[in-house]
């Protein structure tokens, strides 16, 4: 018998296809894990409001870790806990990016700004920054800018970008707390990611498994490397580990 009693999946790049889809398969095998009673619980860097859909899709009943461990929620979108930046914070790290010419977004708890200054920073409660360019160089700089600003969690969803979170705040720390509510360890989590904002859950749950397509990071801190995202590789993980 398996001791897995929560599964925690990253999105891009892992549970959804290139073509951001659930295959059939996946569906299938997920619908076994829960109907023997394991919680499947999307851990995502994406906003409640672009993950919903998919929790729906796959039926799921338990919690939601959505922006990297920035919020907390129950499938019935009841918010469990909140964690948000000092305005002043953001409006730097923007005008960071801005000067570096690179693509920004940044979530708040309203609205998504994709590469456009907010008409007022301190309006908006913010949970997470995030970055991009295929300039290694310019990466490197912002990172090297942004480790000089107290209070910051750095992760990344791709390789070419940055995603900021408060400090403290990552989906490992999230999963804890989602264990204590429902009364299990991180021993009986099943993790799987392909990013650095996935890193810290899949080091701490107790199996830890990096999709075929993850960073190389991620494969070397992984107890077990699955299927690519296109080739259901999150189905052939809990096939192996959970049912």
């Amino acid at each position: 018998m398996s001791n897995i009693k929560l599964i925690a999946l990253d999105m891009d790049g892992t549970l959804l296809t290139t073509e951001e889809k659930i295959t059939e398969y996946t569906k299938d095998v997920i619908a076994e894990a829960l109907k023997k009673d394991v919680h499947v619980v999307l851990s995502t860097g994406r906003w409640l409001k672009s993950c919903y859909s998919y929790a729906e899709e796959l039926k799921l009943t338990s919690y939601l870790v959505t922006c990297n461990g920035g919020q907390i929620w129950t499938v019935d979108q009841e918010l469990l806990e909140e964690h948000v930046f000092p305005q002043e914070k953001v409006k730097n790290m923007w005008y960071l990016a801005k000067k570096y010419d690179v693509f920004t977004w940044l979530v708040s708890t309203d609205d998504i700004f994709y590469n456009e200054e907010p008409d007022d920073f301190y309006k908006y409660k913010w949970l997470k920054f995030g970055c991009e360019t295929d300039d290694k160089n310019k990466l490197d700089k912002i990172v090297e800018e942004l480790s000089y600003i107290d209070g910051l969690e750095l992760t990344n969803s791709l390789p070419t970008n940055i995603e900021v979170n408060p400090k403290g705040v990552n989906k490992a720390s999230a999963l804890k707390k989602v264990c204590h509510k429902i009364g299990i360890s991180m021993d009986q989590v099943l993790a799987c990611g392909d990013s650095l904002n996935d890193i810290k859950m899949i080091q701490e749950a107790g199996v830890g498994v990096a999709v075929g397509n993850a960073q190389t990071a991620i494969k070397k801190v992984a107890d077990y490397v699955t299927d690519t995202n296109d080739h259901d590789g999150v189905a052939k993980a809990i096939e192996k580990f959970v049912l």
